[in-house]
Parts: structure tokens; sequence; C-alpha cells
């Protein structure tokens, strides 16, 4: 079953169970309302009939007895006896051919009924009275033909007396609602009147509610299907887009979102899923792609080295009488190119290590560590001078990345560097500075020598892999700094890493690295200052 007919059905039932118990409240209240008119018009009765009471005792000037109750039961209520037709407004006549006259109870000036002047008149629903004894024995009624049912409740209301009730009653397939009270020693009266009008009332009520109940369901689940769809509607633009998305791997896709309600923020949280889903697809087309690019060219710079030490070992196999300073000069050659490949590895190794996510950044001193670079790039070309001016400073990075970068900086500048020329290296807050006074970097090159495996026109002829540069702009983007190569002043190139959080010391010349820091970039000025005297006098 679709999520929308769950809605339509849920708004459906929730609407018709309202409507019914709306429709059963309505028609209890009515019924409720209906009974309680018909009760309080027996009520208004029973007070009525209780002056009567008077009329089934004995009485008359002369100590005449009232007849029996079961006498009283043989006399038609509607007219007594034949001799009552001319009784006066005293309510007396004369018995019988005998002339002897017996004293009969007054019922009324009008009416020759002992329930004559009872409520209801002529104009209103008639109803049913009668006088029970103790035994249950009927001693009057008000109908000749109609008995109301005596139960054990009225036998002992008549013989012990007590509080008056209500009951229901079916005679002659007729619905009465009757009233039971006492009527004097020993008897209680019945009233009773005809439900007829509150039942067919009622029923029609009852037809008229289930109608209403079946029209507002039949119309609740019509607008519950409107509603339905207009909820699920943006669910069914989000499934959609789902679907799209699985079918054609598009990430470009997105929901409008309208409002501030649920289905609105889960429209906004799906684009901003596909969003990042979209970055990192991204990302991984970006890393994809230079992972390919960098085995791509990782192969083509082994190729050279590799063909050519395989070439140089064949020739070595076949010369068996080659002269031994030709033998020594092409183990040479197999020993360099041996160590070349060597570094091409490490630094193809370096680069691929420079793809995983960074260790731990530790506080470390950038000043020393630039000291500690020079100082083996001063055992390795000792050739080479330099100047340093290297002022405390600290940092949060990796030490390893760091290093392999500032190394990979000044090596650059060393085998650039003519014999002689100072390679000057400046640290300044965040930013090293390292310049070389060689030929320098044309202008087409500047924009790629960071580049992977690229080397211009002047690092062709010279040992390299060009990976180096490659390598110091991946650590230095891994700790959210730049670096940057520019023509400088008077010819070389000066190289510029800036280091953001980079934080300078005040120098302390108590300090034993400081002083040792001191006498080294003193030494160095010494030696550029020597090396240039020797240019001035040649």
């Amino acid at each position: 079953m679709s999520f929308r007919r769950r809605i339509a059905l849920a708004s459906a039932a929730a609407v018709a169970i309202a409507v019914v118990l709306a429709s059963l409240l309505t028609y209890l209240l009515t019924s409720n309302q209906l009974h309680s008119q018909v009760d309080e018009q027996l009520r208004t009765r029973a007070h009525t009939a209780g002056r009567l009471q008077r009329f089934l005792k004995p009485g008359g000037p002369t100590g005449a007895v009232a007849k029996r109750d079961s006498e009283r039961l043989g006399l038609d209520l509607n007219g007594l006896s034949g001799s009552d037709r001319d009784a006066g407004e005293d309510g007396t006549s004369s018995a019988g051919a005998g002339g002897e006259g017996t004293s009969l109870p007054r019922y009324g000036p009008t009416a020759k009924n002992l329930f004559g002047k009872l409520p209801p008149g002529p104009d209103q629903v008639r109803g049913y009275q009668q006088v029970v004894n103790a035994s249950g024995t009927i001693v009057v009624r008000s109908a000749r033909n109609v008995s109301l049912p005596v139960d054990s409740a009225t036998r002992r209301l008549a013989k012990d007396g007590g509080a008056s009730f209500f009951r229901d009653a079916h005679v002659n397939g007729v619905h009465l609602r009757v009233l039971a009270e006492p009527f004097g020693s020993g008897r209680a009266i019945e009233l009773a009147q005809p439900l007829t009008e509150v039942d067919s009332l009622l029923a029609r009520l009852r037809l008229i509610l289930a109608l209403l109940d079946l029209a507002g369901i039949a119309i609740a689940a019509v607008l519950g299907r409107l509603v339905a769809g207009a909820a699920v509607l943006p669910l069914k633009r989000l499934t959609q887009a789902t679907e799209h998305v699985a079918l054609t791997q598009d990430l470009s896709g997105r929901i409008t979102s309208v409002g501030q309600d649920e289905i609105g923020r889960l429209a906004r949280s799906f684009n901003a899923m596909l969003d990042a889903l979209e970055g990192s697809m991204s990302a991984l087309d970006d890393s994809v792609h230079a992972q390919r690019q960098l085995v791509a060219d990782a192969s083509h710079e082994l190729r050279t080295p590799v063909t050519s030490l395989r070439t140089n070992i064949e020739i070595l196999q076949q010369a068996e009488h080659m002269d031994l300073h030709e033998r020594r000069r092409l183990l040479s050659d197999v020993v360099e190119q041996i160590e070349e490949l060597t570094l091409l590895m490490n630094d193809l190794i370096d680069l691929a290590r420079g793809e995983e996510p960074p260790a731990d950044a530790e506080e470390m001193r950038l000043d020393q560590m630039v000291a500690e670079v020079v100082e083996r790039a001063r055992r390795h070309a000792p050739e080479s001078t330099f100047e340093l001016e290297l002022q405390p400073t600290i940092i949060a990075g990796v030490p390893a990345r760091l290093e392999r970068a500032i190394t990979n900086l000044i090596d650059n500048a060393v085998k650039y560097s003519p014999p002689g020329e100072p390679v000057e290296i400046t640290l300044r807050g965040e930013q090293l500075t390292v310049r070389d006074h060689g030929p320098g970097i044309s202008a087409e090159d500047l924009p790629h020598v960071f580049d992977r495996f690229y080397r211009g026109a002047e690092a062709r002829g010279r040992p390299g892999s060009g990976v180096g540069l490659a390598i110091v702009r991946q650590v230095v983007d891994q700790h959210s700094g730049r670096v940057a190569a520019e023509a400088a002043d008077g010819g070389g190139t000066l190289m510029r890493l800036l280091l953001p959080g980079a934080e300078q010391l005040e120098p302390d010349a108590s300090d034993p690295r400081a002083q040792e820091l001191a006498r080294a970039a003193a030494a160095g000025r010494a030696a550029a200052e020597r090396a240039a005297a020797e240019r001035s006098a040649v």
C-alpha cells in the first residue's frame, strides 16, 4: 500500500470516527432530552393524580361504605354505571328500583371517570392510568381494554410504599413509558404515556445521522486523498530525485525547498547530502586522476634510468675483454644511475604519502630545523656558501614533512647556484625565503615549477626528477600555507614559503642553540664575503 493511500485512509478513518462519535453524542443527547420531557409530563400527571386518592376512601354523611376494589373494577370507568347519567354537580345519584340511594364518590364536574380531569387534555397525547393494590390486582384503570403490566417492584411499592420509579413497557405492541408511585395505603398508581412519537422521531434521527455519517466519510475520503496528494508531493519529488541519482549517477539535481516544516527540512537535508556527495565524488575523481597521472609520470620518469641501467649492465656482461678503465667508467655510471633511481623512488614514495591524511601536528622550532637542514647541505656541497638570517620561530606542524620541504627548497637552490655564489636563507615570522644566484627560471616555466615531473629548459640537463618542488607544494598545502617562485632582483630565483601560524620568539642570548645559530650565520656571511672578494680580485 502506498504512503499516499495510507495517509488518505488514516485521515478518512479519523474523520469517520469523529463524525460517528458526534452523531452518537447527538443521538444520545436528543434521546435523553425527549425521554426527560416525557418523564416530566408523567411527574406532572402523578402530582395531579395524588388529589384523587380521596375518591377511593369511604365517605358520605351517613357513613356509607365505599365499594370494594373488586366492585370498582367492574365499573365502566368512562360512565361508571347506567344510573350515573343523571348525576348532579354534587356527584350523587339514586341506585336502582328499590329506591334506596347510595352515595357515590365525586369524580369531577364534567367527567364521569376517576381520571377525567387528569392531564393531558383532549388536544395532547393521551396516556393510560391504573391503580393496583398490594396483590397486583387492578383497582381502577382509565381504559377498559388496556391494562398496564404489574411487576414485582410495583407490588412492593403498593404494599410497603417507597420512592417512585420509571420503567419501559410494551402493551399491545405500543411502547410505553411507565411511572409508578405510592397511591395511598396499600395501593400504587401507574401512569403511562406512549413513546410512539418519540421512537418515530429517534428512528428518523438515526436514519438522518446514518446518512450524514456515510456522506461525511465519503467526503472525508475524497478530501483525504486530495490532502494526501498535496502532502506527499514533496516526498514524490524527493523519490524522483533519488531514483534519478541512482539511475544516472548525476548529482547535480536539487529539490526546491518550500516552507520550514519537516518536509522542507528533509528537502534541505537531502540537498545538503547531495552537495556533500557531489564534493566527495569530485574529490575522488580528482584523486583518481592524480593517481593515474602520478603513475603515468612515474612510469615515464623511471623508463629512462631503468633503460640506461639495463643497457650498461648488458654491456658489462658481454664485454669480457673490455678495457679496465672503460669497465670502471661503466660501473661508475651504473652506481650513479642506481643512486638516481633510488632518489626518484624515494621522491615518489614521499609524493604518494602526501595524499594520506596528515599526522598529528606538534610544536617545534622552525629556525632550528632550517639550521639543521643547512648543516647537512654544507656537508653534501662543501663548495656552496650559505647566508642565514634566522629569527627564533615556533610553529605547529608535522616535523618530518616540513623538514623534507625545506630540504628540497635548499637543495634546489644549491643545484642551480654557481660555485662561490651564496644561497641566501631568511626566516622572519611566517615567511621563509630561499634565494639562489643561478640562471633563474623563464617566465614560461614559472607557473609550472611546482607541478609533478615538470622540468624547465634550464633543468633538463641537470640531475633530478622534477618531483622535489611538487613535494614542497604538497607539504605547504597540508599546512594551509603558500609557496611561490619569482625572479630575483639581480638574477637568480627567489622562493617564498608562507606558513600561517608561525610565531616569532624573542631571541634569548643565553640559549646555546641560539648562540650556535648566530655563529653559523656569521660564518656564512664571512664565507660569502670571501667568495665575493675572490670574484672581484679575479
